[in-house]
């Protein structure tokens, strides 16, 4: 069973999830306390609590990662009321599972919940296709088990439960078992935001070569793509730049949407484009963007964006109302550099950005082996940026200033 945790008097949520976890400033919940902090258990008897939310009025919304969302009616309610069961439409395996929550602002005159999941059916199917388990053959790290990613919204009734789902995205084709769907989120401006990951394999550089499942061009599903010709696996990141009339993808991306529709908003930049999903679109060239935060006062997003052999990034958005779509490289770089991996592929879209320019290097960037900021003591060797979130005067002791936090925003990006 697992837990929430409050580590600090005014202190930030530790939901988890496998090797990829949202973590406050602060040791790990099993470690022992430091001096000047607390561990107070805030909500226990959970099973792999992915995401938390806070209603308006004090109601405590928290997923697990199997597919059930959970309902208490304050931090003082020790009972949980299952909200909505949605176990047999979500995959839990690896780092797939339900993994984004948020709740509607004006709850509960809004009576919305959403939820970001693993979609257990693969392009154009239906659930469940695999279960939580991908058999050998295809094999998970061989074929993979395809799936795709889901946004809903799930609406409360009378009786204080979900009564309805109802999809609003459903894509990010996913054929390995990470990078999956991450954070959904309301900015400051009322709109939905939701990022996912590129759905490709963290064990080798992914252009679709392997059955190119998901139909990325310039092939059909089952044809293996080639270089340099190649735009899938991992390239779904930058399927913004694919040639005109190719389908844009939200892999690896990061959209802005009507939370009723789910359509693109108006101001999006790219609101004039004839795909809908370049519409929906603010950002991409993203690898695992499993966690994102606005900046308190502003509309900026800060990005925590899982690396792959090396390269850490947390990455920023600076308005997202700006005309500006933002690449951060994926996978052609990874870090400040090109990454080597698909540099030596000799991939079209990559060299074609290598030589144009146009992508948006990470805001900060660390290396596997080096701290996260200078001097900040935490453990080097091996690393997973698992979360982002933003301190303002806190009552942090001494011994804790600077660590893991960013030099300029504060911005915890601690994933050790």
């Amino acid at each position: 069973m697992s837990a929430l945790r409050l580590r600090r008097t005014a202190a930030a949520l530790v939901p988890t999830l496998g090797a990829a976890c949202l973590v406050a400033v602060g040791p790990p919940a099993r470690a022992a306390v430091p001096d000047g902090f607390t561990d107070t258990l805030a909500i226990g008897g959970l099973t792999a609590p992915t995401a938390a939310a806070f209603a308006p009025d004090g109601t405590v919304f928290v997923a697990e990662k199997s597919g059930l969302v959970k309902v208490f009616d304050s931090l003082a309610d020790p009972t949980a009321t299952v909200f909505a069961d949605l176990r047999a439409q979500t995959q839990d395996f690896w780092d797939r599972g339900l993994l984004g929550l948020a709740v509607d602002p004006a709850y509960p005159a809004r009576p919305y919940v959403y939820v970001a999941y693993t979609h257990d059916a693969e392009p154009g199917g239906a659930a469940p296709r695999w279960g939580d388990a991908c058999p050998t053959p295809p094999g998970p790290m061989e074929r993979g088990c395809v799936v795709t990613g889901r946004v809903s919204r799930l609406t409360k009734g009378p009786s204080g439960v979900s009564v309805a789902e109802e999809p609003l995205l459903t894509d990010w084709c996913q054929q390995y078992p990470s990078h999956s769907i991450g954070t959904v989120a309301f900015g400051p401006d009322g709109a939905l935001y939701v990022g996912g990951g590129d759905g490709a394999s963290f064990s080798f550089a992914d252009h679709g070569q392997v059955g190119n499942p998901c139909a990325d061009p310039p092939g059909p599903a089952g044809a293996d793509l080639t270089a340099p010709t190649a735009r899938g696996g991992a390239l779904r990141s930058q399927s913004p730049r694919r040639p005109a009339g190719e389908p844009v993808t939200l892999s690896g991306a990061i959209v802005r949407v009507d939370p009723d529709t789910g359509a693109a908003l108006p101001g999006n930049p790219l609101a004039a484009h004839p795909d809908a999903n370049a519409r929906r679109t603010i950002a991409h060239g993203l690898r695992n963007q499993f966690r994102f935060a606005f900046r308190p006062g502003t509309e900026e997003i800060w990005v925590g964006d899982v690396g792959w052999g090396d390269w850490e990034e947390v990455n920023r958005i600076a308005d997202p109302d700006d005309p500006v779509v933002e690449n951060f490289g994926w996978p052609c770089f990874e870090g400040a550099a090109r990454q080597p991996g698909y540099d030596s592929a000799d991939l079209a879209l990559c060299e074609s950005l290598y030589a144009g320019g146009g992508h948006t290097p990470p805001h900060h960037a660390y290396h596997h082996s080096a701290e996260v900021v200078p001097g900040d003591r935490c453990p080097t060797g091996g690393s997973s940026i698992g979360g982002i979130a933003f301190e303002g005067d806190g009552n942090y002791p001494p011994s804790t200033t600077g660590r893991c936090s960013s030099p300029t925003a504060r911005a915890a990006a601690c994933g050790r």
